[in-house]
């Protein structure tokens, strides 16, 4: 139940009278120390408190060497507050709550406030549980008018491959897909590919039953791999990779090649991931590896001692 004014006179009047704080606390409905809260200010200003202005916890400032602390992490990590007071309190050996972390990032201009953010959601987590038993493959286009395609892995949140062109197109999802077989094919075995309904792979060509075809569909087939198509204007199917195009639009430009983006991204923490370690998408790809794809990992670099696959996950 929450105060009002009325309320809180009653608390000032009775609590003058000797009447306990624990009766008036399960008459109101609110706890024994707002009880207390309320008199102790009332006995110390004089005054009957005000809802809703110096009721609470007064607010600490926020330190020099707090927004020291928060600033450098900031950038070196370019990770949100939530993210940042585990990675803090690591490297600094000091909590600051993510809260506070907030404030400092929004008086300095390296954050804004997202109403959407502040909702309450019911938290569906829904994962492969080893790395390769399902990918997604995406196509974006940027500000300045360039395609780009992304594969990421559905367990470890990998980026395992990608291209910038001019078009999308149905023969450069090809090419983006035969070059991440080529580096994970003799890891272990792609069991499914997650899609939309784009041209760009000839899935808009389904017909009533649903059932389609096109050369795109038919290179991924040769592989043994189960194509899945998401619903239409469904995008919370390729709901990872809707996630991930956020970070490209915000930090791509920082980078000189899509493959140096690709690089960083598998190697910065990530929220969905171990969190308490600081787990980045390599590392978890490594974790949720099944035994078949680590001894090809195994069996990979032992043949070769120059395996420099750019777009690993894990280098």
């Amino acid at each position: 139940m929450k105060l009002n004014k009325k309320k809180v006179r009653y608390i000032v009047r009775w609590k003058e009278r000797g009447k306990s704080s624990r009766e008036m606390a399960r008459e109101l409905k609110i706890s024994k120390r707002r009880v207390n809260q309320i008199w102790k200010e009332y006995r110390e200003r004089g005054e009957i408190p005000e809802i809703g202005r110096n009721v609470g916890r007064t607010r600490k400032m926020i330190t020099e060497e707090e927004q020291r602390i928060v600033k450098e992490a900031k950038a070196r990590y370019k990770l949100g507050a939530r993210m940042l007071e585990g990675l803090i309190e690591r490297d600094y050996g000091t909590h600051i709550p993510h809260n506070r972390i907030h404030r400092i990032l929004l008086e300095e201009g390296l954050a804004k406030e997202e109403k959407n953010k502040k909702k309450r959601r019911k938290w569906i987590r829904y994962e492969r549980e080893h790395s390769l038993e399902a990918i997604h493959m995406d196509w974006h286009e940027r500000e300045n008018g360039e395609k780009t395609c992304i594969i990421e892995d559905d367990a470890s949140r990998a980026i395992l491959g990608g291209g910038e062109f001019k078009h999308a197109s149905e023969k450069n999802s090809i090419a983006v897909f035969k070059r991440m077989m080529d580096e994970y094919e003799k890891i272990g075995r792609v069991m499914m590919l997650i899609i939309d309904n784009g041209s760009e792979f000839g899935a808009h060509r389904k017909d009533e039953k649903g059932n389609w075809n096109s050369e795109f569909k038919r290179v991924v087939e040769s592989y043994g791999i189960k194509i899945v198509t998401s619903r239409v204007n469904h995008p919370q199917t390729n709901g990872k990779l809707e996630r991930f195009w956020l970070e490209y639009d915000r930090h791509r430009w920082r980078f000189d090649s899509i493959d140096e983006f690709i690089s960083w991204y598998n190697h910065r923490i990530h929220g969905s991931l171990y969190l308490q370690i600081g787990e980045n998408p390599s590392e978890a790809f490594l974790r949720k590896a099944s035994l078949e794809s680590l001894l090809g990992l195994f069996f990979s670099i032992s043949q070769n001692n120059n395996f420099r696959g750019e777009n690993h996950a894990f280098k």
